[in-house]
């Protein structure tokens, strides 16, 4: 993985697995904390309902750190999706939720590198060419942290009550920030 001018990025691997029912309690802890709640304030994902469902549309998984859960990540088809949230959309299109829950944790590069693997797996279909994001407009930390990354902002959008930032990554900006 490459890394940019003053991030680090801890030797250790991340592996994701499924997020399943044995989760909830994690997850929900994780709601809790003070830096999630500043990305996402006003949320209640309803965890039990959400991991006793698996469509074909969405992949939640746990992110692994030597074994101990830290984060969260969730990639979903924005057309597919039974709330609409996105709106209508058409087809090759992907959106991201992701979030660290640990707070020992955050500034230690975990985040790009959860980026990068949510990507891969986006743009692994050749169907796909744009993955969304959509920040707080509020949250001036993630926004530069996505755009670090390489998205681009596209619009101002409420969802649900919150004033977003939406953010998008081309499969050939991609391509561009050398993956």
């Amino acid at each position: 993985m490459n890394t940019r001018p003053g991030e680090t990025v801890d030797d250790a691997r991340l592996t994701y697995r499924s997020a399943t029912l044995d989760d909830v309690a994690l997850l929900r802890r994780w709601d809790d904390a003070p830096h999630v709640v500043a990305s996402d304030p006003d949320t209640d994902w309803e965890w039990e309902s959400e991991l006793a469902s698996d469509p074909t549309w969405r992949e939640q998984l746990i992110v692994e750190l030597d074994g101990r859960p830290i984060g969260f990540l969730q990639i979903i088809d924005p057309a597919l999706e039974h709330s609409h949230y996105w709106g209508d959309c058409g087809p090759g299109l992907r959106a991201i939720d992701i979030w660290i829950g640990e707070a020992d944790c955050l500034g230690r590069g975990f985040g790009s590198q959860m980026m990068h693997e949510a990507l891969r797996r986006c743009f692994a279909a050749s169907e796909v060419g744009e993955v969304w994001i959509d920040p707080l407009a509020s949250n001036e930390r993630a926004i530069r942290f996505y755009r670090r990354l390489g998205f681009e902002y596209v619009e101002d959008r409420w969802f649900d009550g919150d004033h977003c930032a939406v953010h998008r990554m081309t499969r050939d900006r991609w391509h561009e920030v050398g993956r």
